[in-house]
C-alpha cells in the first residue's frame, strides 16, 4: 500500500511542544511530525524548545542564541507566529533563560506560554485541540487550554543531557507520563521506563522518507564534484559531528588501520564544540570532512557512498538512542555499520555491528563484500518504517484508546 493510502483518523488542530527549533539544520522527529501532521490536513502550532538547561555564563553561542530567541520570541507573542508552511505556524516562546525550575521562574515562564498559546487559539480558532509534545515542561501551559488527548513522544532519555536538572525533570515526565492519553518511545528502555507509569505506552522506531532518501538508488547524472574527487571505497556518516555522540577516537583508529577507506563525514560541529578529536581526523588523508549539506542534497551524496555509518559513542544518552540515519542509509541503498546501541540487540537486515576498532572495521569488510542494497533489498529493509506510516499507526493507538474509555472518564480528565 502506498503510503498516501494510508488515512488514519481525521485532521484536527494540534499544539506541538518540541525540544528542537523549527529552523536548526539537522531535523529530528519534531519537525518532520508537525510537517506530516499538516501534509495530512492537520492545523498545527509548533512550539520551539523551553530550554531543558541554563545556558553557561561563559558560552557566548549560549547567549547568542538567547538574543536571537528574545527576537524571535517578542515577535511571535506580540504580532503573530509566522506561518512557516502551509497549516504551520511556529511560535518561539518568551521565557526567562535561566534557573527554570525555581517555582518563581517556572511560573513566570509557564503564565507568558499560557497567555500566547491562549491568544494563538482565540485567534485562529483551534477547538479540541491535540497536545503533542516532546517534554514535560508545558503541563501547567496547557492547564488552561480547552484540549483533546494529551500524547507525549518520548524520542530521547532527556535526563541524560549535561546541565538537565535531573531531579526535575524526572518528577515532571512521571506527572506527564500520568495524564498522558498515549506514550510514544522510539526505543525499548524508554518504553520500558514509560510503561511503568502508562500502560499505553508504545516503542515506534525512528523511521524516514523513503522517497527522498531513495532518489540515491536511482544514479542519474554525476556526482557531486567534491564526491567524485574522492576514490572510493567510501564510508559516509551525516549528522551533526557532536563528541557527545560521536565515538571520534574509535574512528580514528578505524582510519589508521585502512588508509585506502575513505572516510567521508557530512555535518558540522556542535554548536559551541571546538573537538581536539575532529582537528586530529582532518589530518589524516584518507578522511574527509566536506561541511554541512542540505537535506534537499543528501541522497546526491549518498547514492556515492558504499557504506553507511553509525559510530555512536556509548554514554547514558545515546545508548537508548534509535538514529533517524538508519533507515536513511538503508533507503538510499547502503548497508550500515554500527556501534552496539541497544536498538542492534534486534537483527534488522543490512545492519552489522562493531564495539572496537578491529570490530568495527571487521563489520564495514563484511559490508563491503556484500555490496550497496538492490532496490527491491532497500524497499524490504525499510519497510513501513515510514513517517506516513508511523503516524497513521500512532493516532490510531490514540483514538483506539480514546474509543475504550467510559464517556464520564474522559468528562472527568478533560
Amino acid at each position: 500500500m502506498a503510503e498516501s493510502e494510508h488515512f488514519g483518523p481525521p485532521a484536527r488542530d494540534c499544539v506541538l511542544f518540541s525540544t528542537a527549533d523549527w529552523d536548526e539544520p539537522y531535523w529530528t522527529n519534531k519537525q518532520h511530525t508537525a510537517r506530516i501532521l499538516a501534509r495530512r490536513g492537520w492545523r498545527v502550532l509548533y512550539v520551539e524548545s523551553v530550554g531543558l538547561r541554563s545556558p553557561k555564563l561563559a558560552s557566548g553561542k549560549d547567549w547568542a542564541r538567547i538574543w536571537r530567541r528574545l527576537w524571535s520570541g517578542l515577535r511571535s507573542n506580540f504580532i503573530a507566529p509566522p506561518q512557516r508552511e502551509r497549516n504551520v505556524w511556529v511560535l518561539s516562546p518568551l521565557m526567562f533563560p535561566a534557573k527554570h525550575h525555581w517555582p518563581v521562574v517556572s511560573r513566570f515562564n509557564q503564565a507568558l506560554l499560557r497567555w500566547s498559546l491562549a491568544r494563538f487559539a482565540r485567534r485562529h480558532r483551534f477547538s479540541d485541540t491535540v497536545v503533542w509534545t516532546y517534554h514535560p515542561f508545558m503541563l501547567e501551559a496547557v492547564e488552561t487550554l480547552p484540549h483533546g488527548p494529551l500524547i507525549y513522544h518520548c524520542v530521547d532519555d532527556l535526563a541524560a543531557i549535561p546541565g538537565v536538572d535531573v531531579e526535575a525533570f524526572h518528577r515532571a515526565q512521571q506527572q506527564l507520563l500520568g495524564l498522558s492519553e498515549a506514550v510514544f518511545t522510539t526505543a525499548a528502555a524508554l518504553r520500558d521506563q514509560c510503561l511503568a507509569f502508562n500502560p499505553n505506552t508504545h516503542f515506534f522506531a525512528n523511521v524516514v522518507d523513503a522517497q527522498h532518501f531513495g532518489r540515491a538508488l536511482e544514479r542519474r547524472g554525476p556526482l557531486p564534484h567534491d564526491l567524485a574527487a574522492i576514490a572510493g571505497p567510501r564510508l559516509v556518516y551525516h549528522g551533526v559531528l557532536s563528541d557527545f555522540k560521536v565515538d571520534f577516537p574509535l574512528i580514528a583508529a578505524a582510519a589508521r588501520m585502512r588508509p585506502d577507506w575513505q572516510w567521508i563525514f557530512i555535518g558540522e560541529e556542535r554548536e559551541g564544540q571546538r573537538s581536539a578529536w575532529v582537528s586530529q581526523l582532518k589530518e589524516l588523508p584518507n578522511v574527509h570532512f566536506l561541511g554541512y549539506r542540505l537535506y534537499e542534497e543528501l541522497p546526491a551524496y549518498l547514492a556515492g557512498m558504499d557504506v553507511g555509518l553509525l559510530p555512536t559513542l556509548l554514554n547514558g544518552y545515546t545508548r537508548s538512542m534509535f538514529p533517524m540515519k538508519f533507515f536513511e542509509y538503508l533507503a538510499a541503498g547502503l548497508p550500515v555499520v554500527s556501534t552496539p546501541l541497544d536498538f542492534t540487540k534486534d537483527r534488522f537486515d543490512g545492519l552489522e555491528v562493531g564495539e572496537t576498532p578491529e570490530g568495527f572495521v571487521s563489520a564495514i569488510e563484511r559490508q563491503l563484500a556484500r555490496g550497496r542494497l538492490t532496490p527491491e533489498e532497500s524497499r524490504e529493509y525499510v519497510g513501513d518504517n515510514t513517517w506516513d506510516v508511523r503516524t497513521v499507526k500512532m493516532l490510531d493507538c490514540v483514538w483506539r484508546g480514546l474509543a475504550s474509555r467510559k464517556p464520564e472518564q474522559l468528562a472527568s480528565e478533560h
